[in-house]
């Protein structure tokens, strides 16, 4: 087949344009590779363009004070494909960097970058409720109340010398906890390893449990919400348009009916449940997950006594009135959800479910990884968190990293902490 130039020049022009659109890319590092200032010092936000910058709109940029209060903002003008910010802050704080600008084909290209400065220093944004304790002390005891009923029906690990059940145990308001449980084959006394989950509506995957069990843990993994652990995708897509839609501000104008206070008690039942077994070893108790996962594992860490560790990467749930700091408030955004209440009722009822007024309760070791470009839990509440913790504790701050991406840092951690907890040998540090 002979095609003519025009053809020719066509097919080109579109070949050339999508090489230049897969090429461009917008990436932002700060000129120190943590990512850590000193409050007072000035930052240099360097942003490169991968590509062809010339063929990109002027790329706009928006500078913000705590990820929130807009400070600055213009057009950035590239040199050899290069620009740079400076960002300063004279208290303690994060400041973020958010650029924009349109490329070949049309196609929009964004990027992030921040800067933190003196985040040991960085407080609650709130005094905590002065009946906090006595609160959650009363809902434990009600939770007592409640036949725990556990039900346990063998599965197929689908790994060598591994059991596997799937679980289920009885929680307040005559709701449900599912999961599933893994050990080592055979008889022996284990390590305790409790998985709780990140946000969404989704099924549990049998890995999650197994491939810790053939590492020598007793594993617990359950499901954030009162459904059944392992029905096809249609069935949590349909819970999550439905019943569950938006299921973070389902009665959160009362600490009484918000949706957090069944899944707060779900893990301590969890933690309960795997101390009372036999084949714990009576000593260590692990409790690890990331996000929504992160904030049920620091709230359990400050609720249940036997906690022994607590792993928690990007956890939410941090600082829930972070606005009244002049910060963004990470997921679930409590002061976002609103619609409809009274905004005063959801910002009491918010206290009693913040992860930094557990935070300061917390006595076992910890470990958290913060994201520099978190907008989703953002590190200054994440920090304001980690710096009410009084004992042993570790935080990894990941410059680089947003909330789904580039946690390697942090699972380097992880992994490390997670065998000297099952073997007992070695310092967490």
């Amino acid at each position: 087949m002979i095609l003519s130039k025009r053809v020719y020049a066509g097919l080109n022009f579109l070949l050339l344009s999508a090489l230049l659109s897969s090429a461009q890319e917008i990436s932002i590092r700060p000129d120190r590779e943590t990512g850590i200032y000193n409050a007072g010092e000035k930052a240099t936000l360097n942003v490169k363009v991968s590509g062809d910058a010339a063929a990109l709109t002027p790329p706009a940029y928006v500078l913000k004070s705590g990820g929130l209060k807009t400070v600055r903002e213009g057009t950035l003008e590239f040199r050899d494909g290069r620009a740079s910010v400076e960002v300063a802050s004279d208290a303690p704080g994060w400041m973020l960097l958010e650029v924009k600008a349109t490329g070949a084909g049309n196609k929009e290209i964004r990027a992030t970058g921040a800067a933190l400065f003196s985040p040991g220093q960085i407080k609650p944004s709130a005094e905590q409720p002065a009946d906090f304790d006595s609160f959650w002390k009363t809902k434990i005891r009600e939770l007592a109340k409640v036949p725990v009923k556990p039900e346990l029906t063998p599965g197929e690990a689908g790994k060598p010398n591994v059991d596997y059940f799937t679980i289920t145990m009885s929680n307040i308001q005559g709701s449900r906890i599912y999961g599933q449980l893994a050990k080592p084959s055979g008889p022996g006394k284990y390590p305790a390893l409790l998985i709780v989950q990140w946000a969404g509506v989704y099924p549990l995957q049998k890995a999650w449990a197994v491939d810790k069990a053939a590492e020598g843990w007793l594993v617990l993994n359950i499901m954030a919400h009162d459904l059944p652990a392992f029905e096809p995708e249609s069935f949590y897509k349909e819970q999550s348009e439905g019943r569950l839609k938006n299921y973070p501000a389902i009665g959160n104008d009362d600490r009484e009916t918000s949706y957090f206070l069944r899944m707060y008690l779900s893990c301590y039942r969890a933690a309960d449940y795997l101390t009372s077994r036999k084949d714990w070893n009576g000593k260590t108790l692990v409790v690890t997950g990331g996000s929504q996962g992160g904030l049920q594992t620091l709230m359990i860490a400050g609720l249940h006594p036997k906690i022994t560790a607590a792993l928690a990467c990007v956890p939410a749930g941090c600082d829930n009135t972070g606005p009244d700091a002049g910060r963004a408030p990470g997921w679930p955004m409590w002061p976002n959800q609103t619609q409809g209440k009274d905004a005063a009722k959801v910002k009491e009822a918010s206290h009693y479910f913040d992860i930094v007024n557990f935070a300061s309760r917390i006595k076992c070791p910890v470990l958290i990884g913060a994201g520099g470009i978190d907008t989703v839990c953002p590190p200054p509440g994440v920090y304001a968190g980690y710096n009410e913790i009084k004992g042993a504790k570790e935080i990894v701050y990941m410059p680089l990293a947003d909330h789904s991406g580039k946690h390697d840092a942090y699972y380097e951690r992880f992994n490390a902490w997670l065998k000297t907890q099952r073997t007992g040998n070695g310092n967490l540090h």
